[in-house]
């Protein structure tokens, strides 16, 4: 190992790693996100009766009526508590569009082909391409969520020292890629059906029949996983390549491993067969749509309104139940029909923690609404704002450093929404901004700063991978690689957003902007 190597930590780097120390510490005295949401909750009824008695309320711009803050602690309130307990779980939009995509994910990730989409994107690529094609699988591979990590951060150390490069720089792009382009993806991801449930749920605040379908934010998000991936590339190239030039890397030889990762003969043929299977259903929907008078179309006879968009969640599980079905007949891990709904149940039983932490969330949100307090809240912080005279560009940037900083302490993206979508989605509807648009500014600084939060399960799983090819590696040996990637991946996705914004264009089908 090169002096350099040895060299202690400069002062700046000394100063982030004790601040990330500390973030660590308060982060760590947090709650569990369960009992976040319910003090949350408890919270919420406190306040709500001492709101009510003191008569605070706001007029609503959006018909002139007055809107009072409604106590909780009355009758009416303590039969919406335990009364409509059960129905705020049962009519949280995100619990049932979660569920019925991981139905279909699970069967894709239990017969094998999502693990063998990652490996087959990666493991037979020109050298000069490997960068770029690592970074883009990974931004993509949060359609497998944690397999993603699990399969590619490893097999891009492989893939890196196959080609004569570092393994360590391999897996710190695979790492970086994924986490920092959590939010962006060539494909629909369950979190696209999370954060769309999520932000309807907040819309409903000032418009009770608004829909966010997960297709709100597609556009913007193919065009953020290309951007992002040059984006790390440029950096991994230019920056990260000298950083790891003097470190000695002592893993496993490359070849045994990198053969376990190739992709078996049955496995191609799983893939060709899924693949096919994919465009079969593709042109299904095409030809049922074609016709003007389909009853594919909506009642208008558009297709932005057509049970296709509506039921976007749906068709997606359908998708990935059928490819990974076809997938696993092919293969033999799922040989049998019999099999699929055991797979599907493996889905169910991964989403338990979601479920509880949902159950939490819902109440709170419940309450929030019932009490008006979210109304009152955005009407005035709107009214501020607006004579402020505050650009939304400014806003924008102002919800992204917020969302940037609570994301160190808080990693689970759903439960961060879920605390600060019913404030600022009322709020920015009210200044004529789309519940999609605030949903979009939300996703980036989301998923910026995921790979340097000391927070996070995945920055230990990477520490840990990466002590196998550096035995001395620490959070700061990380850190100083990863941080690179984490500041140019927010300035640059911001800019993205502001020329996106600032052109008009759609973020996704029905989905404008501005």
């Amino acid at each position: 190992m090169t002096n350099t190597e040895n060299a202690p930590p400069t002062r700046s780097m000394s100063l982030l790693l004790g601040f990330l120390r500390g973030v660590e510490r308060f982060g760590n005295k947090l709650p569990h996100p369960f009992w976040l949401f319910t003090i949350m909750a408890v919270l919420v009824v406190a306040l709500s009766a001492v709101l009510s008695a003191l008569g605070v309320s706001a007029v609503s711009p959006v018909d002139g009526e007055t809107i009072q803050v409604t106590s909780l602690l009355t009758a009416d309130g303590v039969a919406t508590i335990i009364g409509d307990a059960v129905d705020n779980f049962a009519q949280f939009p995100p619990l049932a569009l979660i569920i019925v995509v991981m139905l279909g994910v699970s069967v894709a990730e239990q017969s094998g082909l999502l693990n063998a989409m990652l490996r087959g994107s990666v493991t037979r690529v020109p050298a000069k391409y490997l960068t770029f094609v690592v970074a883009l699988t990974g931004i993509s591979g949060s359609v497998a969520s944690d397999a993603a990590y699990v399969v590619l951060i490893p097999l891009g150390a492989l893939v890196f020292k196959a080609v004569g490069r570092s393994p360590i720089l391999g897996l710190v792009v695979a790492f970086g890629s994924i986490s920092a382009g959590y939010n962006a993806s060539l494909l629909l991801t369950p979190t696209d059906a999370i954060l769309a449930g999520l932000t309807t749920s907040a819309a409903h605040f000032i418009d009770p029949g608004y829909v966010v379908t997960p297709l709100a934010n597609y556009f913007f998000s193919i065009c953020s996983a290309i951007v992002l991936a040059v984006v790390i590339t440029l950096v991994t190239e230019f920056v990260l390549t000298k950083r790891t030039e003097g470190m000695v890397a002592d893993g496993d030889g490359p070849d045994e491993q990198l053969g376990e990762m190739e992709l078996s003969p049955a496995e191609r043929r799983g893939l060709r067969n899924a693949g096919l299977a994919l465009l079969v259903v593709v042109a299904l929907l095409v030809v049922a749509l074609a016709p003007a008078g389909s009853p594919f179309r909506g009642e208008d006879g558009g297709i932005l309104n057509s049970p296709v968009i509506t039921g976007i969640a749906y068709l997606l599980g359908v998708v990935f139940a059928l490819t990974g079905a076809v997938f696993g007949r092919t293969t033999g891990s799922l040989a049998r029909a019999r099999e699929l709904p055991a797979a599907m149940a493996k889905g169910v039983v991964d989403l338990a923690p979601v479920v509880v932490l949902f159950f939490a969330a819902s109440q709170f949100l419940a309450f929030f609404k019932w009490t008006h307090i979210g109304e009152v809240l955005a009407i005035h912080g709107a009214a501020l704002l607006q004579s402020a005279g505050v650009h939304p560009l400014v806003l924008f940037l102002g919800l992204i450093v917020l969302v940037t900083c609570i994301n160190l302490v808080i990693t689970s993206g759903s439960a961060q929404w879920a605390l600060v979508g019913p404030v600022v989605v009322p709020m920015l509807m009210l200044l004529d901004v789309s519940p999609e648009t605030t949903q979009a500014v939300y996703r980036i600084g989301d998923s910026a700063t995921n790979l340097i939060s000391p927070m996070s399960p995945y920055f230990a799983m990477a520490l840990g991978m990466l002590q196998r090819y550096r035995k001395d590696a620490g959070i700061g040996t990380l850190m100083s690689m990863t941080l690179p990637i984490s500041f140019v991946v927010l300035v640059s996705w911001t800019l993205l957003f502001m020329a996106w914004w600032g052109l008009g264009i759609p973020l996704g089908p029905g989905a404008p902007v501005r």
